[in-house]
């Protein structure tokens, strides 16, 4: 069984250690198997492609790698926080704020 984690497809987040600490995108996929995820204009790679159908110049490209999933804070009202599960009102699990309390949409 995949582990649940803190992060979700389109969150902004903020890295807290590595190279790219401090910077803050939106989340673009996630790999559950590598516990990575890959973050709009974080931890930039250049990538040597060939030529192809789609870019017959080839040359090289500049893409967003993976960051290991403990390495990111979900930004909540504009600040980092850690995350929490919860069930509202309907019974339905909840991501809390733990740092306000309030509901993660």
């Amino acid at each position: 069984m995949q582990q649940k984690l803190h992060i979700k497809v389109g969150d902004t987040v903020k890295v807290i250690s590595g190279e790219s600490n401090g910077q803050e995108g939106k989340v673009l996929s996630i790999d559950k198997k590598k516990m990575r995820a890959k973050v709009e204009g974080v931890n930039l790679v250049k990538k040597h492609q060939k030529p192809s159908a789609q870019d017959p110049q080839g040359g090289i490209v500049e893409m967003e790698a993976g960051l290991h999933v403990s390495n990111l804070m979900v930004v909540h009202n504009g600040q980092a926080t850690r995350i929490g599960r919860k069930e509202n009102k309907e019974g339905k699990l909840v991501r809390y704020s733990k740092k306000s309390g309030e509901e993660i949409k």
